[in-house]
């Protein structure tokens, strides 16, 4: 089967994407084949080259080689405004919201980057803009009335509590239409308590917004919960893959993990 023909039935596809930095092979060799309306994980030890991956995801970095398909098209070369008009969106393991802004104004503002004002709109307030502007109100309060953010809609985002900053990141990704979504360790720095909504959300988030998603994530009791197929990495390189029975027990993930005679 060629490239194109395995592109067309899957969501994204990812063939033997590598990058260097240098003389340093950050990644190397990586395959991923995602569906539609899937959920899936990548896990591995830090520095296992995962977080790389999600930045050749969405234009950040440029691949050294391989290719990605999304929809069947092909990304190379393709800036990170491209990647999210394509309906690609992600958060960050370091949150990256405006903390000096609203809720409410975190949320337009990425509403803002699908929209197309004429010059001469934007100069003279014309009755246009001003209708756009309040569709875009009236589509951020809707949104962060599903995500559970009604009543923080006026504060600003850095009097979040940590875990719905990490619910606003979400909301502000959505914001932008995806139909893969990508989640950089969403677990990070959350308790238990958290972890636990956290599960609930990104299941109902798929499902309610018919998305696909892809997760990094070290939180192994989420990522076996949750996800449906989990790619491991090590060192930059692929070193298992597969549903997460399979992963759970494999020793080649355990050993990189936990060291021999571990166990999960």
């Amino acid at each position: 089967m060629t490239t194109m023909e395995n592109s067309k039935q899957n969501l994204l596809d990812v063939k033997e994407l590598g990058i260097h930095f240098g003389g340093l092979r950050a990644v190397d060799e990586f395959d991923l084949h995602v569906r539609a309306g899937g959920l899936y994980g990548i896990i591995g030890p830090n520095g296992a080259g995962k977080t790389t991956v999600f930045n050749m995801l969405t234009g950040i970095y440029l691949p050294t080689e391989g290719s990605i398909f999304f929809d069947g098209e092909s990304m190379a070369g393709k800036k990170i405004h491209d990647f999210t008009a394509h309906g690609i969106a992600r958060t960050f393991q370091n949150i990256r919201l405006f903390k000096n802004l609203s809720v409410l104004d975190n949320i337009k503002i990425a509403l803002h980057r699908r929209v197309e004002y004429r010059l001469l709109s934007t100069f003279f307030r014309t009755k246009e803009m001003a209708r756009r502007e309040e569709e875009i109100e009236e589509e951020s309060l809707a949104l962060l009335k599903r995500l559970g953010l009604s009543e923080w809609v006026d504060h600003n985002a850095s009097g979040l509590p940590y875990g719905l900053q990490r619910r606003l990141e979400i909301a502000r990704a959505l914001a932008t239409s995806p139909r893969l979504l990508l989640l950089d360790e969403p677990a990070a720095g959350m308790n238990p308590q958290e972890v636990d909504r956290l599960a609930q959300d990104i299941r109902w988030i798929r499902d309610e917004f018919d998305l696909t998603v892809l997760l990094i994530e070290h939180h192994m009791a989420l990522v076996m919960e949750i996800c449906e197929h989990i790619t491991v990495m090590n060192f930059g390189k692929i070193i298992a893959d597969g549903v997460p029975d399979a992963i759970k027990n494999n020793q080649t993930v355990i050993e990189a993990y936990l060291g021999k005679g571990g166990k999960f």
